[in-house]
């Protein structure tokens, strides 16, 4: 993978993933230092940064008002940038790759189904519906890949690693919150909700996947890759400057998006939740969710699928990340309980620090 043992604390684990993944050279000596300390020196202050936003937003020193301004910074502007530019820069086969896609839907579909029977069976049984157990797989089947895991595992792997984590950004925006959306709609005509059909709502699904900018960014990435096109200079520095504050600012926001839930929870605007309804959904998401990938990838290669063991290992990792904060949006419009949902979500990006840093030294 071209990897360079640097000062600042990559190297270590850039050329231990080069030695699991095949490479036929002899990796260059790493660090000294414990591979622990090497894992933290770079998930640290993606995690920090995290722990800012909330600050932020539980002392006031961010107002509450300003939370969606920020998130509409990232969403509609930073985040495509760096995604255009991953896109961009990556070539078109690892963009297109089946057996990544597969593989990944696969192990989604597994974490669906089995999130929603868990909810519907477990200790919620009787108090949550369809709606709420939906939102519940989808926040358990759904990692934080656009604003924590391209950056987060680019900075740990090398750019290669952009590629799987762009092909599983697609699959989870299409595929997966399409399905928990329409799966969501079972229950309305006996709960009483607006009656809308699965089929409409997986409609209503598609054309917010359709207005979201960062499928199309990462669309347009691709085809400059295709077409090997150079856009103008002006262009690729402004996209730049962009894409280079999408991590810190979208880091950040998650942190007070987190801290906003939180603080209206308390507030009263949200009912209290127990906690058997939702750290159970944390822990399957750290530590079903990348076991399950782990194993059905690895079942795939045995099987003579084409699968890269580079790529299976940067979707473990994109398995082992914390929730996606952007499911607490779309459960506030469907009409679940996002009190539960945005619990879910704190819980797994909080125990994330020391889960996905485990991860990274197992699977390094």
């Amino acid at each position: 993978m071209g990897i360079e043992s640097g000062g600042d604390g990559t190297g270590a684990v850039r050329c231990q993933a080069r030695h699991l993944n095949g490479c036929s050279r002899k990796p260059p000596k790493c660090p000294d230092n414990p591979l622990v300390l090497q894992i933290l020196t770079v998930t640290f202050p993606f995690f920090a940064l995290v722990l800012c936003g909330y600050l932020a937003a539980r002392r006031g020193m961010l107002p509450l008002q300003a939370i969606p301004g920020m998130n509409g910074f990232v969403l509609f502007f930073a985040l495509p940038c760096l995604l255009y530019r991953f896109g961009a820069s990556t070539p078109i086969a690892e963009l297109l790759d089946p057996s990544v896609a597969l593989t990944y839907l696969l192990c989604a579909l597994v974490m669906v189904a089995f999130v929603v029977a868990v909810t519907l069976h477990g200790p919620g049984q009787g108090r949550i519906g369809w709606n709420d157990a939906a939102f519940g797989a989808l926040v358990g089947a759904f990692p934080n890949t656009g604003f924590m895991g391209v950056p987060l595992l680019v900075a740990l792997m090398g750019p290669k690693a952009a590629g799987p984590a762009i092909v599983t950004i697609m699959v989870d925006m299409v595929i997966t919150s399409s399905l928990c959306i329409a799966l969501s709609r079972l229950g309305a005509h006996s709960a009483g909700s607006s009656g809308i059909s699965a089929g409409q709502a997986a409609k209503n699904a598609l054309k917010g996947v359709a207005a979201n900018p960062m499928p199309w960014s990462i669309l347009a990435g691709a085809l400059v890759s295709f077409l090997q096109l150079d856009l103008p200079k002006p262009v690729v520095n402004t996209v730049g400057l962009l894409a280079d504050a999408a991590s810190p600012v979208a880091l950040f926001t998650i942190g007070a998006v987190l801290a906003r839930s939180q603080m209206l929870a308390l507030a009263g605007e949200a009912h209290p939740v127990h906690w058997a309804e939702y750290v159970p959904v944390a822990l399957i998401k750290l530590f079903l969710h990348p076991l399950l990938v782990l194993l059905v990838g690895g079942g795939a290669i045995s099987l003579g699928v084409p699968l890269d063991r580079f790529a299976l290992t940067v979707l473990v990792l994109l398995a082992a990340l914390p929730s996606a904060s952007n499911v607490s949006l779309l459960a506030e419009r469907f009409g679940a309980d996002n009190g539960r949902i945005a619990r879910i979500i704190l819980v797994s990006t909080a125990a994330a620090f020391f889960t996905f840093s485990g991860a990274v030294a197992l699977m390094t």
